[in-house]
């Protein structure tokens, strides 16, 4: 079998685990009376009473849909009513995002970090579907109201509102991550103009000389002091490699958009050489900056970020070697997968091999579904190249 056909048998496992399991399973357990998402599951597929975190509520949304373009029957009744209850609840007046409730509503954290509100703002790139035109206008309110509370006076972005002076690489990611899928949905041109600035920040501040992308820095956007400025992820080089990468598609210079290909794969180069852990099949959670294991532990979602920068780096580069990383990645999430109570998963492999038997979290769900679509997205692309070709 060709690593391309390896790809796409890989995955059709994980859309049918999605439309046969996955699916009938976090649809029903994983939604409360109110249509909230619950927080997690236990290995028996019985809800788990938790704070709930404004970041897990649209990142079930996009899950739904996202599941649904993949094939799965999905009840849009339930997307609506998670909509719904994530608006009444998690919506201050300021038109900012709190950070979590409880399981009746009440408020536990009224604060405002960086990286629920990129995630509203990525979920309501999906939510015509619900909402209609009053998505973009929603989504719209919302990035000015982040924007004016959130913009650091040199660069970029502040993790939380009021700030705490430690800047992250992170929720700019996903803050990327969201205006480039409101590019792609037709938005207006402040998405461009917001993924070019974190585009640069990315390529001038986050990712070193040396390739390494850095999560955590102080307020004058230098690496952390002590350890905290030398983490690497693994799941974070794969994940800015993939993002990267589309920018690349859609950026309007192509001298920009070579750049972008050229650090991109680097950072997935890196992160497939340097942190992955061969005899698991398993990328782990942390490097230090000199490429060295810090973590061996792996969890689940640096496996689906793998699963995604290797599809969009075959697609990119033409080369099969990455179809074939694609199906090696698929293999090492579906050890995740393997749980007694079909459609769970389990979040942390011990560096020994041993997945710690916990509940499963709704958070991952995000992880995994995007993980199909990049995949299937990319193999749709080689199937039209090969009928052209033909």
């Amino acid at each position: 079998m060709s690593p391309l056909d390896e790809a796409r048998a890989a995955c059709g496992r994980l859309k049918r685990w999605l439309a046969e399991a996955a699916i009938p399973l976090w649809s029903q357990a994983g939604v409360d009376a109110s249509g909230a998402f619950e927080e997690k599951l236990g290995q028996d597929g019985r809800p788990i009473a938790s704070l709930r975190r404004a970041r897990v509520q649209p990142r079930q949304l996009y899950a739904l849909v996202g599941a649904e373009r993949l094939g799965a029957a999905v009840d849009q009744r339930t997307v609506r009513r998670g909509l719904a209850a994530f608006l009444t609840r998690y919506v201050k007046a300021s038109g900012l995002i709190r950070a979590a409730v409880d399981d009746d509503g009440r408020v536990l954290d009224d604060s405002a970090v960086l990286y629920d509100q990129a995630f509203a703002l990525f979920a309501l790139a999906d939510m015509d579907v619900v909402l209609g035109p009053a998505a973009e206008v929603s989504a719209e309110a919302l990035r000015h109201a982040v924007l004016t509370a959130f913009r650091h006076p040199v660069a970029g972005f502040h993790s939380t509102f009021p700030p705490d002076g430690v800047l992250l690489s992170n929720p700019h990611m996903h803050l990327f991550e969201a205006a480039l899928a409101w590019i792609e949905a037709d938005g207006d041109g402040e998405w461009r103009d917001l993924a070019m600035e974190i585009k640069a920040l990315a390529l001038e501040v986050f990712i070193d000389d040396e390739g390494a992308l850095r999560e955590t820095f102080d307020d004058a956007w230098r690496p952390a002091p002590g350890l905290a400025g030398r983490i690497v992820e693994p799941g974070h080089q794969f994940e800015w490699g993939w993002l990267l990468l589309r920018w690349a598609g859609l950026a309007d210079d192509p001298a920009d958009a070579q750049a972008c290909r050229k650090a991109a794969l680097r950072l997935i180069e890196i992160g497939e050489r340097h942190g992955v852990d061969k005899g698991r099949n398993v990328a782990i959670n942390a490097l230090l900056d000199d490429f060295s294991p810090h973590d061996a532990q792996a969890r689940l979602w640096p496996q689906t970020e793998r699963i995604k920068a290797h599809a969009l780096a075959a697609i990119e580069t033409g080369k099969a070697e990455h179809w074939a990383l694609a199906a090696q990645a698929v293999c090492g999430l579906e050890a995740y997968l393997a749980t007694s109570t079909p459609g769970l998963w389990f979040d942390r492999l011990t560096p020994e091999g041993r997945m710690i038997d916990e509940a499963a979290p709704a958070s991952s769900f995000y992880h995994i579904v995007c993980a199909i679509e990049a995949l299937s997205t990319a193999l749709a692309r080689a199937d039209t190249r090969l009928r052209v070709a033909s």
